[in-house]
């Protein structure tokens, strides 16, 4: 692949670490876009993008070391290496404490809540699509070794010495897989926007579309012994899957009936 897009002397730039800027630049562009819909002032939904955006690298670092612990107590100058900055951390690390963060300034500025939260589900989703571009173009995130016709080899020993993927081996693209599905689910959320009919709808059908596809994809996918759960049966990711997909089900179901309620009061 591409792991480096552009070297000027000592001047590296990392085709994951532009592709990774380009989705949250995206992804908030994306959200600011749907929450004129909503009705929401655009300046205020950047300051809260913003904020989300740092609390989900956070998040996502944050995560990694904790999957990590015992490799990272015993080798805590990892934390400051240059393999350490390029990686991405942990999605799901990212997610919840930018969710978190979220929720924290929406109450603090007392703003409609699910209304933000269906405001940002586009931009989220999109921008994780041109993500897991970058994670391709790095060769993190890889897949099992496979013989299916579009399996992938990676040969740039950059990628293997900043993210460990292995060479010379065709791999599942894992994060092909999750980047076409995020896009399509992305034009789903684009196409049903309009037709919205409570708060909570588009987020909960993001929650719920997502989860199911990386529990999915994740059984393609390489993983360490510290990303297993119960002997193997799980990833950490899948686990996080379901419960994010049993609260999609949840926020759905429940805000849908209150607006059942509603429309006939």
């Amino acid at each position: 692949m591409f792991p480096i897009l552009l070297k000027i002397g000592s001047l590296t730039l990392p085709t994951y670490g532009f592709l990774l800027a380009a989705g949250y630049l995206v992804g908030l562009f994306t959200a600011i876009h749907f929450a004129k819909k909503e009705g929401l002032d655009p300046n205020s939904m950047l300051d809260l993008g913003l904020l989300v955006a740092l609390a989900a690298l956070l998040g996502a670092k944050l995560f990694l070391i904790f999957q990590d612990f015992r490799f990272y107590i015993s080798n805590p100058r990892e934390i400051f290496t240059l393999a350490f900055l390029h990686s991405g951390g942990i999605f799901y690390g990212g997610f919840l404490i930018a969710l978190a963060a979220g929720l924290w300034y929406c109450r603090r500025k007392h703003f409609k809540i699910l209304k933000v939260m269906d405001a940002f589900a586009p931009g989220i989703i999109l921008g994780h699509a041109i993500g897991r571009l970058g994670c391709f173009s790095a060769g993190c995130c890889w897949g099992l070794p496979t013989r299916v016709p579009w399996a992938v080899t990676f040969t740039n020993p950059f990628s293997h010495d900043i993210v460990g993927v292995p060479l010379d081996i065709p791999l599942h693209p894992t994060q092909l897989y999750e980047a076409a599905a995020n896009f399509c689910i992305f034009l789903f959320l684009r196409w049903r926007y309009p037709h919205k009919k409570f708060d909570g709808e588009m987020f909960s059908m993001y929650l719920m579309c997502y989860a199911a596809w990386r529990f999915f994809v994740e059984f393609f996918r390489a993983h360490d012994p510290e990303a297993l759960m119960w002997g193997g049966a799980l990833s950490t990711a899948q686990f996080i899957s379901v419960l994010c997909l049993l609260v999609g089900v949840w926020l759905y179901y429940s805000q849908r009936r209150k607006g059942q309620v509603g429309s006939h009061v």
